[in-house]
């Protein structure tokens, strides 16, 4: 984020910055959630997401299930500046990262293999494998995105957002985060917005491109972003929710208006762990953590 805005400092523009912003944590092989060493489905293979939305030229484009190239945010940007295409998935996107001169590499790194051998172990007492004790260091989060908006001083917007998805997903399984209107969504006139958290309850209210809308109507970036979860929560399923009505999973929404007020809100008001729901912004200023607005909150 901090690179994002010293790039649009200089002159960068949007969409390069927003890449640029992702894309380090891309290739970190430490973090577990995006790119390399991205946490990989129940078959041991990373498959990665990513959507991108250039405000203003209006224009859009993104990968699903892309496996072997570290950075799916700038292959999205690939196709949005090359093809008349808006998104591409699996062997196609892989084939068409080849041809632009992006290296197929191994993304299982050695601490997000042995997170999937041992849930692979464990999830099961009646199976053929052995139940492996958990170890502290390999902590981890099945949820794991990264959604970056960003307004520049001539009041130009562009969104991208990166996953590796759900940690043990079905194969060829795409969330949210590669889908226009869910993952993230520009509008050059108002702003932008985008999501982290369950995938499938996002796509069924079309939240980043409903998260805009109510930020056309006048609303504020996080008043906008807790209306989005309200019809969220309007729209799950029985199964989802628990007795008192609240949804059993996590979403969050972040958005960014045209004048540079941003916020996000969550559906709780912290995770499961107890740790606060926080997101980092840029004000112009200082790169800062700020609470999340939230819907429902926690007993302690």
């Amino acid at each position: 984020m901090q690179l994002a805005a010293e790039l649009m400092d200089q002159g960068v523009d949007t969409l390069d910055a927003a890449v640029e912003g992702v894309k380090i944590r891309e290739l970190d092989p430490e973090d577990t959630s995006v790119g390399y060493g991205g946490l990989p489905n129940e078959h041991g293979v990373v498959q990665l997401d990513a959507s991108c939305m250039h405000g203003p030229s209006h224009r859009a484009g993104a990968v699903g299930a892309l496996e072997g190239i570290k950075t799916p945010s700038v292959v999205a940007k690939y196709v949005l500046l090359y093809t008349d295409h808006i998104m591409l998935v699996g062997k196609g996107a892989k084939e068409f990262a080849l041809s632009y001169g992006f290296q197929e590499e191994d993304l299982l790194t050695d601490k997000s293999r042995e997170i999937w051998l041992r849930w692979r172990a464990n999830r099961g007492p009646d199976d053929d494998w052995l139940n492996i004790p958990k170890e502290n260091n390999l902590e981890f989060e099945r949820h794991g995105t990264i959604n970056c908006n960003v307004v520049n001083a001539a009041g130009d917007v562009s969104s991208v957002t990166t996953t590796s998805g759900l940690a043990w997903k079905i194969p060829g399984r795409v969330g949210d985060s590669p889908i226009i209107g869910a993952g993230q969504y520009t509008d050059n006139d108002i702003g932008a917005a985008g999501s982290t958290g369950r995938g499938e309850s996002n796509i069924k209210v079309c939240g980043a491109f409903l998260t805009v809308e109510f930020m056309r109507r006048g609303m504020s970036p996080t008043d906008a972003a807790l209306e989005t979860l309200r019809r969220v929560v309007a729209t799950t399923e029985s199964r989802l929710l628990d007795d008192q009505g609240r949804p059993k999973f996590g979403l969050s929404f972040y958005a960014v208006n045209k004048r540079g007020e941003f916020g996000a809100a969550s559906l709780w008001n912290s995770t499961s762990g107890g740790a606060a729901r926080q997101y980092a912004a840029f004000d112009g200023r200082e790169a800062a953590l700020h609470d999340a607005a939230y819907l429902f909150e926690r007993s302690q």
